[in-house]
């Protein structure tokens, strides 16, 4: 039975969902992406022949995310992956600089070199990492909570306790190390997310160990390259992808969903799946179906994308920039909503082992600085916070580096929400407590029987990996449904 399928929004959880829909000839399958390229938050800044990553840069999680793409019939030799060596470096004000490895007893060592005594604390929290990162990828991260009451039922909620869930992050790592430093090095990963490390849940520790369960991988021709390989498989599937599209409208009658209105014209749709950030997406319903939720946005980025005449010599492409007091850095980003004097810097520096990015310039260098998302921010003066970061990164890591600037381009929050991002936020809504798990919005957000959704801001939440396993539990949701509905007849 052929079933007329609508995707609003072309991101990376949208292609992922039509990649292994499209697998069944009987899904007519059209995606609506109202920018002139599909990927989302997933593409690349462009400057004559150089690119770089617009958005996501470390590749968490490979195993899952290779999974699904095989599931959905890419196979891995399709995905030029290597694994980062060191993972990255964090560097402090003081001069201390400590290296991340995936491989546990060299981490141990490094952690003895600059923290004496902070081994065992290590060896505790890989060990009760371990067990727990594997209990809540199996009962949270692999299920989807329609029924809220999957969610609360009592082997999750003895999980829950049993993995200290109901504790935050940076006081969950404070039963493990004694240095502040060090709590903040294995607590900073919540930003790759979005969350504050003094708010997030427990539960997202878990990022941080990932590091060295599976480790930090870069895709050759960097990340957004991963949407150009989607995108061919879907081309030969004969999947629509309609660029330039703007979904105005979802049309609802009596708890039934009849199609899309598309740039003026309604189309008829079996099944609609919204793609876009959620809480934009909500606006598109009738009123009468409208959640109308008020959520807590992720934090913003402060983006500077550059062109260098060089490359700057370093040990791994990720650098980690500790300001001076990191807990005041997030009580500005998530409480006090203003810029931070003293920020922490992420940089990423692709070109010292991808030639394929910088054909106009010689290296290529991003750089990340969270911030508040929101509209408290006057932005009309980000170009001298841009010089200003610049000063920092030149006494921190690159010497010189505004004279080896061959192009400079800025990104704030603004762009984002002007692109279609909740209040600017980067990583879809916060991952804070009571927007994880059963309470974040589901794969099935409304009572309405066909209308869907996947995202940064669905369960089980942000990141590329995390969003195409979002994906994977909407698609496997549509089949067993469709499957229902054929058996039923």
């Amino acid at each position: 039975m052929t079933r007329d399928i609508s995707i609003v929004g072309g991101g990376i959880g949208g292609l992922v969902t039509a990649l292994l829909l499209s697998q069944d000839t009987e899904n007519r399958i059209t995606i609506y992406e109202k920018q002139q390229t599909m990927g989302g938050r997933l593409s690349f800044i462009y400057e004559g022949e150089d690119r770089i990553d617009q958005g996501p840069t470390i590749i968490l999680l490979p195993d899952m995310l290779l999974s699904i793409l095989n599931e959905g019939g890419i196979s891995r030799e399709k995905l030029p992956i290597v694994p980062c060596d060191p993972l990255y470096s964090i560097e402090h004000e003081n001069g201390k600089r400590m290296y991340k490895y995936r491989d546990i007893q060299k981490q141990r060592e490094e952690i003895e070199r600059l923290f004496p005594g902070e081994g065992e604390g290590f060896d505790r929290f890989i060990r009760d990492m371990k067990w727990r990162y594997a209990l809540g990828e199996k009962q949270f991260l692999k299920q989807q909570f329609i029924n809220k009451k999957d969610f609360f039922s009592r082997k999750n909620l003895h999980s829950l306790v049993k993995m200290k869930a109901y504790l935050h992050v940076k006081r969950l790592l404070k039963q493990y190390f004694k240095s502040e430093e060090l709590q903040n090095i294995y607590a900073l990963q919540t930003l790759y997310i979005g969350g504050n490390p003094g708010e997030s849940p427990a539960l997202y520790s878990l990022v941080s160990y990932s590091e060295h369960e599976h480790g930090i991988w870069y895709l050759k021709g960097g990340y957004a390259s991963l949407v150009d390989i989607i995108v061919k498989e879907l081309e030969k599937r004969n999947v629509s992808m309609v660029n330039g599209a703007k979904v105005e409208e979802v049309v609802v009658q009596q708890k039934h969903c009849e199609g899309v209105k598309v740039n003026g014209e309604f189309v008829p749709y079996d099944d609609v799946i919204m793609n876009g950030d959620f809480p934009i997406m909500d606006q598109l319903m009738p009123v009468e179906n409208k959640l109308n939720r008020t959520y807590t946005p992720s934090s913003g980025c402060f983006l500077l994308y550059m062109g260098l005449d060089k490359n700057y010599e370093q040990p791994s492409i990720h650098r980690f920039f500790m300001g001076k007091d990191f807990d005041s850095h997030m009580r500005d980003v998530f409480q006090h909503k203003r810029l931070p004097e003293n920020p922490s810097i992420y940089t990423f520096h692709p070109s010292l082992i991808d030639h394929s990015l910088a054909k106009d310039s010689e290296g290529i260098l991003y750089t990340l600085v969270p911030v508040p998302s929101g509209e408290q921010i006057d932005w009309s003066q980000k170009e001298e916070y841009a010089d200003y970061i610049l000063e920092l990164l030149e006494e921190r890591g690159y010497p010189n580096l505004r004279n080896h600037l061959t192009w400079l381009k800025i990104k704030t929050p603004q762009e984002a929400m002007q692109e279609g991002l909740y209040s600017g936020g980067s990583f879809g809504i916060a991952p804070t407590l009571f927007q994880s798990g059963a309470f974040r919005p589901q794969l099935k957000p409304y009572d309405v029987d066909n209308i869907y959704a996947v995202g940064a801001s669905i369960h089980p939440g942000g990141g590329v990996p995390i969003v195409m396993q979002g994906a994977k539990l909407l698609a496997d949701y549509l089949m067993e449904q469709n499957s229902a509905i054929l058996q039923h007849k």
